[in-house]
């Protein structure tokens, strides 16, 4: 292809579907500043993994001289996505919703460059979508929608299939998003969607409209779903969801969860979530054996750094190493605090590693024991009915449990 930006992204295995490829790569070649965007609906506090592989590739396209957009769906939030899922969302007020974005932009810091030269970054859809005359939006644009076209889409036809209720809210959804595209290609100049591959309905749906009212030739591009070598989703493990904030997950544990990929998944993983350049990480993913955990390390070290920054890294690893390497507690370990008053009590093994959120339920916890993968302080606990009090303290005056070789966590005393 003629433009960088899709070379990279071949090159790398972020592309899944495209409307145009021949038409976008054109486009690109011969346009220095193009416009592309991914947009965001805000209804947690923070993204997940799961959402990194879109934002990776608006930092190639960044990077490639290129001027990225994030639409954050302060407005279609309040409607909520039906793509893949089997009930509404639930509805949340307005000022949740601007809680969520501040949370969310700060996701970006230091994966794009967002100083005052780039601007336009961050855009919000609430800012055209709340004061749309209904009656107006229903002419202008709800007539180049057929209701026969939208029933075939996938997010009403499996919901329908199931007999799953799916509200009339939730229906105008891909009107909104659609309508999302043209705005942005009117006021910003924008030709460029991209998303997931869940989005490729909504993001046709932009693309159609845009001709419909505009006549404007208007691009969108996906990336596959990233699942692991063993067929789960990217971005869940045993303790939920991967958090990109440190608020809501520890760089620690952050880093643990890059360092834990599998063999198989360490190549991929470097190529779609780190900037290192291919012919190193043809290196990296022909390790074997041992070696391979050296790779799995770079991986961790930077992927950690581009999310959360290399100072967070650097500790991270530096935690892991004491704790894997040297066998030492690990202060800088995810740590819970527990009231003095609870601890000299005594407080049974299976609440503790529950509290820690090492378990989702005693049952587990008990399970965990029976088979041997959970330690205190380092020493196997055999029995479930232990009852943990102060006097178990261990170094920096903390208990360090464990689950397994790879999860750990710190309690100390408030």
């Amino acid at each position: 292809m003629k433009s960088e930006f899709l070379n990279i992204l071949e090159a790398r295995g972020f592309i899944h579907q495209a409307t145009n490829l021949g038409g976008l790569d054109a486009y690109l070649a011969k346009t220095p500043d193009a416009r592309a965007y991914i947009g965001f609906d805000c209804t947690a506090p923070t993204l997940h993994v799961g959402s990194l592989v879109q934002i990776m590739m608006l930092r190639h396209f960044q990077k490639c001289g290129h001027q990225p957009i994030v639409l954050m769906g302060g407005g279609t939030t309040r409607v909520g996505d039906p793509s893949g899922k089997t009930e509404s969302r639930k509805l949340l007020s307005p000022e949740d919703i601007k809680q969520n974005i501040k949370g969310i932009e700060k996701n970006f810091i230091n994966l794009l460059n967002v100083s005052k030269q780039r601007q336009h970054i961050y855009l919000n859809n609430d800012g055209w979508l709340k004061d749309l005359n209904y009656i107006n939006f229903l002419r202008d644009v709800g007539r180049h929608f057929t209701i026969n076209k939208m029933l075939t889409m996938d997010s009403v036809k499996l919901r329908l299939e199931r007999e799953q209720p799916l509200t009339f809210l939730e229906f105008n959804y891909m009107i909104l998003q659609a309508y999302d595209f043209v705005k942005l290609f009117e006021d910003e100049g924008c030709r460029i969607q991209l998303g997931g591959s869940d989005q490729w309905g909504n993001i046709v749906n932009g693309i159609d409209l845009g001709r419909r009212m505009l006549g404007a030739e208007l691009f969108g591009l996906t990336s596959p779903l990233i699942t692991t070598s063993d067929g789960e989703k990217m971005g869940k493990t045993a303790k939920g969801a991967v958090w990109l904030s440190s608020d809501q997950l520890s760089d620690y544990d952050y880093w643990q969860f890059w360092r834990n990929a599998q063999d198989e998944d360490v190549g991929r993983f470097l190529r779609l979530f780190t900037d290192i350049p291919l012919d190193e990480i043809a290196k990296l993913e022909a390790l074997e054996g041992q070696e391979l955990n050296e790779a799995k390390k770079v991986l961790a070290n930077e992927a950690t750094a581009l999310c959360r920054g290399k100072a967070a890294a650097s500790k991270a690893a530096e935690t892991a190493r004491k704790t894997f390497e040297e066998g030492t507690s690990g202060a800088d370990l995810p740590t819970v605090m527990i009231n003095k008053s609870t601890l000299d009590a005594g407080v049974s093994i299976l609440v503790l590693f529950v509290f820690a959120k090492l378990c989702t339920s005693k049952k587990e916890a008990r399970r965990l024991i029976q088979q041997g993968g959970a330690r205190l302080n380092d020493g196997i606990i055999s029995d479930e009915n232990l009852l943990v009090n102060t006097a178990m303290l261990g170094p920096n005056n903390a208990l360090k449990l464990s689950a397994g070789k790879k999860r750990h966590a710190l309690v100390k005393r408030r």
